[in-house]
């Protein structure tokens, strides 16, 4: 048995966790892990822990969707107790590390009153002394950058509290991601490999190239106990053969949410990836890993939130990345975590951040990163970046999930990239409030009325009518929406026909077919075809 030649089955899992909860951007990053775990993961522990049926009811209600709510039906409470108490034994100095932010934002708040900062960093606390630097903005109010590549070769970048749980779907159901810890279950294996581990790009692989049993229970340690569960996972059945595109055309391929592959026959270039890879039944028709090229020649990031960086896609695909190309930043800020310290520290190499206004060139096309403004709820946030991506004469532009509070900086952009032909935006335009994604950075209460203004809102209507008029594309498709059934245990998104972000889309459809426009809002799966010289257009509707 351990000689077969096998593939791994298409509806196998590899679900990334850190310290037994599911594994996003912030999870990573030492500063903003620290600050999560501490102000999420133990404060939605301590919540359960006291009130276990007032979790029960919230996960049922559509209104609190979302929330910082256990998904476990009231039950298992010695498995969270468990978890506690191994929280606070195992990350003592994790815990020290989030009061120690804690402690040094209110010493500036309270003795940083614009004179020299040079004799308070002796008051700063000792946990943190030598990573961070303290300083003034212009309106000298005090605050502190860290020194992030320093905190990743500390004893707070913890890699072995990086696991992969391993297990067969057949649906898309999961808890919402940032509020339910991944409990021991019967049916699931849980390896203790680090996300750098190579060994998972071996295992990768072998959804489309076989190998033998006994090679990779050898490198992932498999012990004898388990072998039944993980033989189950793997199939002498080979996977349909991949199709590479031969065409003279630009392929454009909607994946779901914000993901969309650009190919031509020479280059193969993948936004956002966030991909249904699971083989099994659904309802709605959806492009998997499958219809992925062999080699991907550049993966796009527009921004650092979990449903545009989600390691369950990204490092199964590592194997096939050639460059990733990400936001630049090195601001040393809390809230905005370098994305390429974060990805070279977990295994991908050939990682670029790209400034504003920067363009890279290969083959005959470009990627241009431009200004991304809205949507990170007026944090200063610099990891973002919308891209411009040309092949020939023609140009795709995708602005993610930007909300556009200020049309004129894209007038200014106009100037030098002029019209485009197809033209991608967010539209989940209501958003949840600050506190939702960035409440654990945050050391000081926000007031509710001011949490509520700042939203993690896309453009509406009026707003994304603003863009058409400026950069006049031929076509436009609404996306990055969170609608197709697989993103739901990321966005927590469950729209109606009376949803605001619905009702908004399908009007900025409208206007836009009568003016004659080609406009959608995208769902599921959608494959065009493009001439390379702008301007000529197939539709193929799958």
């Amino acid at each position: 048995m351990n000689n077969k030649q096998v593939y791994l089955k298409p509806n196998v899992v590899l679900e990334p966790l850190v310290d037994k909860w599911y594994a996003w951007s912030h999870l990573i990053s030492p500063a903003t892990a620290a600050m999560n775990i501490v102000n999420r993961h133990l404060s939605i522990i301590d919540s359960y822990l006291s009130a276990p049926s007032i979790h029960a009811e919230a996960v049922l209600n559509p209104k609190m969707r979302g929330g910082p709510f256990m998904d476990f039906g009231g039950k298992r409470v010695d498995e969270v107790e468990a978890l506690q108490k191994d929280t606070h034994e195992k990350h003592e100095l994790i815990v020290q590390f989030a009061k120690a932010i804690k402690d040094l934002d209110k010493m500036l708040a309270t003795e940083a009153k614009g004179f020299g900062l040079e004799t308070l960093y002796e008051k700063v606390p000792e946990i943190l002394k030598g990573y961070v630097e303290l300083y003034y903005d212009r309106q000298n109010t005090p605050g502190f950058r860290f020194f992030e590549s320093l905190l990743y070769n500390s004893g707070l970048y913890k890699k072995d509290m990086q696991s992969i749980s391993m297990w067969l779907t057949n649906n898309d159901e999961r808890p919402f991601c940032l509020s339910t810890p991944r409990l021991q279950e019967k049916e699931v294996i849980n390896l203790n490999i680090t996300f750098d581990n190579p060994v998972i790009d071996e295992l990768s692989k072998m959804k489309r190239t076989p190998q033998s049993l006994g090679y990779i229970k050898a490198m992932l340690g498999i012990p004898s106990s388990k072998e039944d569960l993980f033989d189950s996972f793997f199939t002498e059945t080979p996977p349909p053969p991949y199709k590479k595109y031969t065409g003279d055309k630009i392929r454009m391929r909607y994946f779901g949410h914000a993901c969309i592959l650009v190919e031509t026959k020479d280059i193969s270039i993948l936004v956002d990836p966030l991909i249904s890879y699971y083989g099994y039944h659904s309802d709605v028709q959806h492009f998997s890993d499958c219809d992925l090229p062999d080699m991907i020649d550049y993966v796009l990031i527009t921004h650092n939130h979990q449903d545009h960086i989600l390691f369950e896609t990204l490092l199964p695909l590592r194997h096939k990345i050639k460059n990733l190309i990400v936001p630049r930043t090195n601001s040393g800020k809390l809230e905005d975590p370098d994305l390429k310290l974060m990805f070279d520290n977990i295994g991908f190499s050939n990682v670029f951040a790209l400034d504003e206004m920067e363009t890279i060139k290969f083959s005959d096309a470009t990627i241009t990163g431009l200004p991304f403004i809205g949507e990170h709820s007026d944090l200063n946030i610099l990891t973002k970046s919308c891209f411009l991506v040309k092949i020939g004469d023609f140009k795709l532009l995708f602005l993610a999930d930007s909300r556009i509070v200020e049309s004129r900086l894209y007038k200014h952009i106009y100037k030098q990239i002029g019209d485009v032909d197809v033209m991608f935006i967010g539209m989940e335009c209501d958003g949840a409030p600050l506190t939702w994604l960035y409440g654990p950075l945050l050391t000081k209460k926000l007031a509710r009325d001011m949490d509520g203004s700042r939203r993690l809102a896309g453009s509406d209507c009026d707003k994304g009518l603003s863009l058409v008029d400026i950069f006049n594309p031929k076509e436009l498709y609404v996306y990055a929406m969170g609608q197709e059934p697989w993103c739901e245990f990321i966005s927590s998104i469950k729209y109606t026909d009376e949803s605001n972000p619905i009702v908004q889309s399908d009007k900025l459809v409208k206007i836009c077919r009568n003016r004659g426009m080609i406009a959608e809002r995208l769902y599921g799966e959608k494959e065009l075809l493009y001439d390379k010289q702008a301007g000529a257009v197939t539709t193929i509707q799958i």
